[in-house]
């Protein structure tokens, strides 16, 4: 397969940085948006990227992308809906937070507050809340996935069902538009099952590209959750299925 040295940079960029987009790199190569269209388009025609609004993601839907890759994809935008979830979640709460980088921005975000019990099955939640002395953590025991410190498997869902928790904060690979929560790892989703089924409000936290991809596993539906948080939302199914199941949409960029 011949590639050009332009989409030969591309690739590399969209490996280093999990996705590209259309205006940086028409910056960086000093040529038109079109110009930088037809590459994506070619690349995806290729399976070798996958096309989102705007730019294009590396690997392809069906596919994971590495876990320090995927911290830089929308890495603001997880910010500031980590920001919104925050808001969300009083002091002195008892939550699940869940495996995920967009999880992850939000127990960044609940750090100055007071008298939380967080329960995760997620060693970087957990490493980043524990030196917290306002903040009490217990972690779940299990497998631990080595590709992004996941604890996972049959122990770890035996865990969470000890608890009932007034908050579960979760996240999703991907977001299919019929509304349905999807995920890569059978086991993961267990956990993820386990932890909707024993709180008393989920916050579903998940950046706008996950409407672009796709994931085997299915977690659950959209409308078993409570508040809904990404960074926009333009698909009108979705916005039908918050609508009709009174789900709380919250859109950062909004």
């Amino acid at each position: 397969m011949f590639l050009s040295p332009r989409h030969e940079e591309i690739i590399q960029m969209a490996k280093d940085n999990g996705r590209v987009l259309v205006d940086d790199l028409a910056q960086h190569f000093a040529v038109t948006p079109q110009t930088i269209r037809k590459d994506l388009n070619d690349l995806c025609e290729q399976r070798l990227l996958t096309r989102i609004h705007g730019g294009a993601l590396f690997p392809s839907g069906i596919e994971n992308v590495e876990y320090e890759a995927r911290r830089k994809i929308a890495a603001d935008e997880k910010d500031a809906i980590g920001a919104a979830a925050a808001r969300l979640i009083p002091d002195h709460a008892s939550l699940f937070i869940n495996i995920g980088t967009t999880t992850e921005a939000v127990s960044k975000a609940l750090l100055d507050h007071d008298g939380l019990m967080v329960i995760t099955n997620n060693i970087n939640v957990a490493n980043r809340m524990r030196v917290y002395p306002s903040i009490e953590v217990v972690i779940a025991g299990g497998v631990v996935r080595g590709s992004d410190g996941g604890v996972v498997g049959e122990a770890a869902v035996d865990f969470i069902k000890q608890f009932k928790v007034d908050y579960a904060v979760i996240g999703a690979s991907a977001i299919d538009h019929d509304g349905a929560l999807l995920d890569f790892d059978f086991r993961e989703v267990k956990v993820a099952q386990a932890i909707i089924a024993n709180a008393r409000h989920v916050i579903l936290v998940a950046d706008a590209t996950k409407f672009d991809r796709t994931a085997p596993v299915r977690i659950g539906h959209l409308s078993q959750v409570d508040t809904f948080i990404t960074d926009r939302c333009e698909l009108a199914p979705i916005r039908a299925i918050c609508r009709d199941s009174e789900v709380s949409l919250v859109e950062t960029s909004a």
